[in-house]
């Protein structure tokens, strides 16, 4: 069996956004509750801080990225480390958070919150497209799991407290039309969606929080393969490298009570499916 490989030996409290960048070649990932973007280029690590929670991104060009923030929508500017306001949510609310975030095929960027203690309920999905959010989604309480079919149409995104993962379709815009159905329904199984990602066949990644492993479910939702990582908590993951062949994966400590050394580090798995180029936010 093909096992991840440890690939940044720096821990995360809350491992998130897993991201390749085609332009830089380069892996970028998040520490939600330290506040921070991590990377690594080569040997050498780089790293980004933050003065509030941030979780999720999409490439906007060589050096800005579009980030998922707890205030709203903002543009990293990775050489000089410069974070500036693109969106902002409405009505402030401190008990919330963003969370899950990922571009979508006509170059929009899907983007979650939570409550900060995951009040139930509490969580959105939302869409940035071509200068416009719109709430597409409400009353989840951990949004996960934001992916795309290959060709567009059809989006994934879960609720992790309801051991849930829905299908929804989209139109040639982006946008969701009619109801979204149910995927996958894991509770029977007790897993917890977390983070996700498509491959270049059409199967969905999953990420399982507490499962110490990421699975892979082909179009039709049946288990194709189970990966395990040496960390219980494994929560997003993303193809990446020129051949597309590599997968990231970020881990979590938050909630173990008594983690070893290994528990919140990133992970790299060759993956037996190609993956998918991951599309540029157009502003």
């Amino acid at each position: 069996m093909v096992m991840p490989r440890i690939f940044d030996t720096r821990v995360c409290e809350l491992g998130e956004g897993a991201l390749w960048h085609p332009l830089r070649q380069q892996f970028f990932w998040f520490d939600i509750l330290g506040r921070k973007l991590l990377s690594r280029s080569g040997h050498l690590p780089g790293v980004w801080h933050f003065d509030r929670m941030a979780s999720a991104a999409g490439w906007l060009d060589a050096e800005r990225l579009l980030l998922a923030t707890e205030t709203g929508l903002a543009i990293l500017d990775l050489p000089s480390g410069r974070l500036t306001n693109h969106w902002t949510f409405p009505s402030a609310d401190a008990a919330l958070r963003s969370n899950d975030g990922r571009a979508d095929r006509r170059h929009g960027f899907w983007f979650s919150t939570m409550g900060k203690r995951a009040q139930p309920g509490a969580g959105a999905i939302y869409r940035y497209f071509q200068g416009e959010v719109r709430q597409l989604f409400n009353g989840l309480t951990i949004p996960n799991s934001i992916c795309f079919s290959p060709e567009g149409e059809h989006a994934y995104f879960s609720d992790t407290a309801r051991h849930i993962v829905w299908r929804q379709a989209l139109d040639a815009d982006g946008w969701p039309i009619g109801r979204q159905e149910v995927f996958l329904d894991l509770t029977a199984e007790a897993l917890n969606p977390d983070g996700a990602v498509v491959d270049s066949a059409g199967g969905l990644w999953c990420a399982h929080w507490g499962a110490g492993a990421v699975m892979r479910y082909g179009p039709d939702a049946r288990r194709t393969h189970t990966f395990p990582t040496g960390a219980a908590h494994v929560s997003c993951p993303a193809f990446g490298r020129r051949d597309l062949r590599c997968l990231l994966l970020t881990t979590a400590r938050e909630g173990l009570s008594d983690p070893d050394p290994i528990q919140g580090m990133t992970y790299l798995l060759n993956a037996p499916i190609r993956g998918l180029p991951e599309p540029r936010v157009i502003l």
